[in-house]
């Protein structure tokens, strides 16, 4: 598994990350990957965003025989 080692956090910052980490009784380095992981996933486009875009790029192109696809997989 890769690893991250950070320089340069302010002292501030730190020990208000190791308080944290404390109050949910967690490790820094668990708490850190824990606040690291919610940040990406918060900034990856939700699962109805990645429909939208999906549903946009495939606005304008024909999908020939979907109906006759669906109905033969309907009648299996």
């Amino acid at each position: 598994m890769p690893s991250l080692s950070l320089r340069g956090i302010p002292q501030d910052i730190y020990d208000g990350l190791k308080a944290l980490a404390a109050r949910n009784h967690r490790s820094m380095q668990e708490q850190a990957r824990l606040l690291i992981e919610r940040e990406v996933r918060l900034s990856q486009p939700s699962a109805m965003e990645r429909a939208r875009q999906w549903r946009e790029r495939m606005r304008d192109r024909p999908i020939p025989g979907l109906l006759d696809d669906l109905r033969a997989d309907r009648d299996r």
